[in-house]
């Protein structure tokens, strides 16, 4: 029986993303250079759920617009990395939760000011309130003695829960769109089946992990100022991801010292939280630093100009935490712990609270978006028009 399809009005952005595909699709030269097009060929329309899943597929790569006949200035002006960073920004304000923070994208530099505002207000004044003064006698590095335990758990706690939350509907609205049209009716596994899941989804955290869609498709990397192609955005990245991963797990074990072990901070400086928090610091530095110089040093005709700003005021956060955090563990027995405190703890809550409406974004879409390609490349494809 005939699928009927749901007649969606496509965006300016969303319609250029299916006619550069109509076009990419009779050409096919960039067949092997990352995901995008392999599961393009399982597609003669694209539909809106079409279009952002292949837009969050993209990695920005650009080494596609260097091998392209059809790039600018030809009159088909096929840039798929641009189209490609436009319809992101769109899936992000489309899928966000509650609907209304979406215009949160399109201003993402005043929200991240706003949060960097509103979380230093709040802890200045917590600190004023429960100590009277910003610099204190030293104390041993006892941030406990500035913020009570609870109050800390509470207010992270409930900040952070808030942006898991926003961001797990958004990305399951997207999935849900994106499930309806997979290879093109052809049979797809039940949730219940496990063993159908398993290898797609092993298969979509390595390529998360590994970055491998940053290759440009030969391994040699991702041209950046001009049509030379480079690792270093890849490395960046790695960097960044590694760090935060690290500084999340020396939070998590800290949290088990405290409630399992009532080992309550701070900690000596060789503990394991202390040394994971450290090295997670310096790649928090290391990464957002590389990212940014990247970000100035990428052709404009990489991406979306209009994002860059949220971009690196993704970068500016990360960065203002890493720094923050590193300060405070070298002056933590100082007189100026409590300014540090309030300072890193404000950074920190801005991030929380702007996480599901922020570049952090791209990373669960992405990873929504690599585990249906992974799911359709195991499964018939009706069309037999591509090698995937």
């Amino acid at each position: 029986m005939p699928r009927l399809t749901e007649l969606v009005e496509l965006t300016r952005h969303e319609t250029e993303v299916g006619r550069i595909m109509q076009i990419c699709n009779a050409c096919r030269y960039c067949e092997g250079f990352c995901g995008v097009f392999p599961a393009m060929t399982r597609r003669i329309e694209f539909e809106r759920g079409d279009i952002h899943f292949l837009a969050n597929l993209c990695h920005n790569c650009g080494a596609c617009l260097h091998a392209c006949q059809y790039a600018p200035p030809h009159e088909f002006a096929v840039n798929v990395p641009q189209a490609m960073a436009q319809v992101r920004g769109e899936t992000y304000q489309h899928y966000a939760w509650p609907a209304g923070f979406g215009a949160l994208y399109r201003r993402n530099g005043m929200t991240v000011a706003v949060a960097l505002a509103a979380g230093f207000a709040l802890f200045l004044a917590l600190a004023v309130w429960q100590g009277g003064s910003m610099w204190r006698a030293p104390n041993g590095g006892n941030f406990y003695a500035v913020f009570a335990h609870g109050w800390l758990v509470a207010l992270f706690g409930a900040v952070f829960g808030w942006s898991v939350l926003a961001l797990t509907i958004g990305v399951t609205r997207f999935w849900a769109d994106s499930w309806r049209q997979l290879s093109d009716g052809s049979p797809r596994p039940q949730p219940g089946q496990s063993q159908a899941l398993l290898a797609p989804a092993g298969e979509a955290a390595a390529r998360a992990l590994s970055l491998t869609y940053l290759d440009g498709g030969h391994g040699d990397g991702c041209p950046e100022a001009d049509d030379r192609s480079t690792l270093w955005r890849r490395r960046w990245h790695h960097a960044t991801f590694w760090g935060f991963m690290l500084c999340f797990a020396s939070t998590s074990v800290a949290t088990i010292y405290h409630y399992a072990f009532g080992w309550v901070a701070p900690y000596p400086l060789t503990s394991l939280p202390v040394l994971l928090g450290t090295v997670g610091g310096i790649g928090l530095v290391v990464g957002p630093l590389g990212l940014a110089w990247l970000s100035f040093q990428r052709h404009p005709a990489h991406g979306d100009q209009a994002q860059r700003p949220m971009d690196r005021a993704f970068l500016l956060l990360l960065l203002l935490i890493s720094v923050t955090g590193l300060a405070l563990m070298a002056w933590r027995d100082t007189s100026a712990m409590t300014a540090l405190l309030v300072i890193h703890l404000g950074t920190v809550m801005a991030l929380f609270a702007t996480l599901p409406y922020g570049k952090f974004a791209h990373a669960p879409f992405r990873l929504a978006a690599l585990f249906k390609h992974a799911l359709e490349r195991r499964l018939p494809d009706r069309l037999r028009l591509g090698s995937d």
